[in-house]
């Protein structure tokens, strides 16, 4: 019963999530239908259907069905723009997309010139005396974010809530990933090398970020349907002279020259991130910054909005060094005021390095409570919080964190509102980890007092601690960190929120260092 009420609580974790995206499912409907017929006397020449493409579109897409085919009709499908052939897919494709940065294969990626474009359908054979009927579905698709792509594009790989493993920072030969060649040469490594080393690893999503590049899409639009079990998600690293942010969920063109007459300062380039619809996360933020990796800290010249941004990459590479974990900086911005979620990513730029080394792919993993594995449910999930960092990138460490008051649960990325004299329960518990291992309940920052118990009910190594807390009424955040035997951070949990939108709360009253 007890594990049937928590599935419970966590599926109430999306009252909000899920009827977004239900939304956005239910808006795909078509631009255009066309309609026509093909008939014998067509047998072996090329039928043109036109329609109009209006202007400042990122992506136009195509469905196809035609009767006829238990009569052995056939009929092959390509797509015109106004000036070129950009589709030829003979007959084995039923769907078909361009856009500026990707398309489907046999498709040529570009711009979307607005005018007359045309569907062309080629008659390899009908019989004489019959009538094929199409129908071709027509999707206008306005902004390069992937939530606004027709559903189709866009369907779940896997249904229903679930904690989802990723790694959401990662480099290809479409900046400077490299691996070797057949003959050992360090070369720019494929896509394709990538996304194997994350099957391999086990990870139920990854997201491509090369620097400042959008042309590592297309080659994600080929390999998505070959890899039907593992999430692509478009991503970049905007790599700016001043920091470096990952830009999840859009294939939009977005401008990086922060400092440039372009793009003046870096709150400029935080709102037209934000404007794109698209997850922002700032990377390494404590990293060093200089002549071995200029600016791959944290350091822009003029003050920053943190309200424009998502996430904080808080482990970075999932090593032993200090600089790659920015808890510290991530725990001042909570305390500050700002609700960020801590993700991590391997930084991964060498696909082949062996799993149980520090910025191999999935180390560390991200680990996210989603509505279903797909692009706009995972960045839901981010958004709401609902994650925690697995640093090893193990693949069944878990780590379950809530606080109640009475029967009202929150977990991480959760609020809770406690008046003053409020007794709140918090709980946590994590599996699969080394025996000796602690968990270590934080308040805004600061470890408190908890007991803990080793739970034998299950057969991994599970530890669990609870702690009491009586609320001042005034705004709060609490967290969980499991260190190892040996002290070293394992699971690193995002916080529960308490009177965080609370009127009565202030900043100067929040629990700061």
């Amino acid at each position: 019963m007890k594990r049937l009420a928590h599935f419970a609580s966590l599926l109430l974790l999306f009252s909000g999530i899920l009827p977004a995206i239900a939304q956005t499912s239910a808006s795909s409907h078509p631009d255009l239908v066309l309609n026509g017929d093909v008939r014998g006397s067509q047998n072996h020449t090329y039928v043109e259907v036109p329609f109009q493409v209006p202007p400042g579109l990122e992506r136009v897409t195509i469905t196809y069905a035609y009767t006829g085919r238990e009569q052995r009709t056939a009929l092959d499908l390509g797509l015109l723009d106004p000036v070129k052939l950009r589709c030829w897919s003979g007959g084995n494709k039923s769907m078909l997309t361009v856009a500026t940065s990707d398309a489907t294969p046999s498709c040529l990626p570009g711009s979307i010139p607005a005018g007359t474009w045309k569907v062309l359908l080629g008659v390899p054979n009908i019989r004489p005396q019959v009538t094929s009927h199409y129908t071709i579905q027509v999707f206008f698709t306005r902004t390069g974010l992937v939530a606004d792509e027709p559903a189709i594009l866009r369907e779940p790989l896997r249904n229903g809530p679930a904690w989802y493993r990723g790694d959401l920072h990662m480099h290809t030969g479409h900046s400077d990933g490299q691996c070797p060649s057949q003959t050992g040469k360090m070369v720019p490594c494929p896509v394709f090398v990538t996304v194997e080393a994350a099957v391999r690893r086990g990870l139920d999503f990854i997201a491509i970020t090369d620097h400042n590049a959008t042309s590592q899409y297309d080659a994600m639009r080929e390999l998505q349907p070959y890899f039907d079990k593992l999430l692509l998600i478009p991503g970049r690293e905007i790599t700016t002279f001043y920091g470096h942010m990952n830009l999840l969920g859009t294939t939009q063109f977005f401008d990086f020259r922060l400092g440039s007459s372009h793009v003046p300062t870096v709150n400029d380039l935080l709102r037209s991130a934000r404007a794109t619809g698209a997850l922002l996360s700032i990377n390494h933020p404590d990293l060093p910054s200089g002549e071995i990796c200029f600016g791959c800290g944290w350091t822009p010249p003029t003050p920053v909005d943190m309200k424009l941004v998502n996430a904080i990459e808080v482990v970075n590479g999932g090593g032993d060094n200090p600089a790659q974990y920015a808890v510290s900086y991530w725990e001042r911005q909570l305390n500050q005021g700002f609700r960020l979620t801590a993700v991590g990513g391997s930084d991964n730029h060498r696909p082949m390095t062996p799993f149980d080394r520090p910025a191999s792919v999935g180390t560390p993993t991200t680990v996210v409570y989603a509505a279903n594995l797909s692009t706009p449910a995972i960045l839901a999930g981010i958004r709401a919080g609902h994650v925690y960092v697995d640093v090893a990138g193990t693949t069944n460490r878990t780590l379950e964190f809530t606080a109640a008051i009475g029967a009202d649960v929150a977990h991480m990325g959760d609020e809770l509102s406690a008046p003053t004299g409020t007794q709140i329960a918090l709980a946590a518990k994590a599996s699969a980890i080394p025996a000796g291992s602690k968990i270590e309940i934080l308040e805004d920052g600061r470890p408190m007092s908890t007991e803990s118990r080793e739970d034998n009910a299950t057969a991994q190594n599970a530890e669990a601690a609870q702690s009491q807390w009586t609320s001042d009424g005034h705004r709060h955040w609490f967290r969980v960190n499991v260190t190892g035997p040996e002290g070293k951070l394992l699971l690193l949990g995002n916080p529960i929120y308490l009177n965080w939108t609370s009127p009565q709360v202030s900043a100067e009253k929040s629990g700061t260092k």
